[in-house]
């Protein structure tokens, strides 16, 4: 039993706007270390730029035939700079672009990953490859820019929108394993 001397003591209670006491407990800043870290974790499942679910799969099955064109494309590539051949050069360069372009447009129209910038690039720049070659020598910058920056535009906002398409039906319904 108590002594008759000890009393019982009543706790001071803060107000509702005060501030907490000066002296932090752990609890608190493993809470408030937990919020951070939802928070954070809840932005990268709603950011479209992060890969969501598992990679799609090749359609060459188990084959890595892009990852193998993309290396043979490299190699063409530094043959065709050492050994200044045009032909290796031009050849490895399409290789290695064909390569990319399939492992992209495969995880961009699947949802998995956007890739808008780079799909709608290489279109946007082979057309302008193909105005050089075509009209040579007279065709200047002003033209050339508008209509690549035109296309480039056209293409990234298109591919944008079906990339939202296939993002929303991979989060709704995920892949099933």
């Amino acid at each position: 039993m108590a002594s008759p001397k000890s009393k019982r003591r009543s706790r001071k209670r803060r107000k509702a706007g005060a501030t907490p006491r000066s002296v932090t407990s752990e609890r608190r800043e493993i809470r408030a270390e937990r919020q951070v870290v939802a928070e954070r974790e809840q932005r990268r499942k709603e950011s479209t730029l992060s890969a969501h679910g598992e990679r799609p799969p090749s359609p060459f099955g188990g084959l890595p035939i892009s990852e193998l064109a993309i290396f043979a494309g490299g190699i063409g590539v530094t043959v065709g700079l050492v050994a200044s051949a045009v032909p290796a050069l031009v050849v490895g360069i399409v290789v290695c672009t064909l390569g990319v372009v399939e492992v992209t447009a495969r995880e961009h129209f699947s949802g998995y990953r956007s890739h808008a910038t780079l799909l709608a690039a290489v279109p946007a720049v082979a057309i302008g490859i193909a105005m050089i070659a075509l009209l040579g020598g007279s065709l200047t910058r002003g033209p050339l820019l508008l209509v690549v920056v035109a296309v480039f535009g056209i293409l990234f906002w298109l591919l944008r929108k079906r990339f939202r398409t296939a993002r929303q039906a991979r989060v709704v319904r995920p892949p099933a394993p």
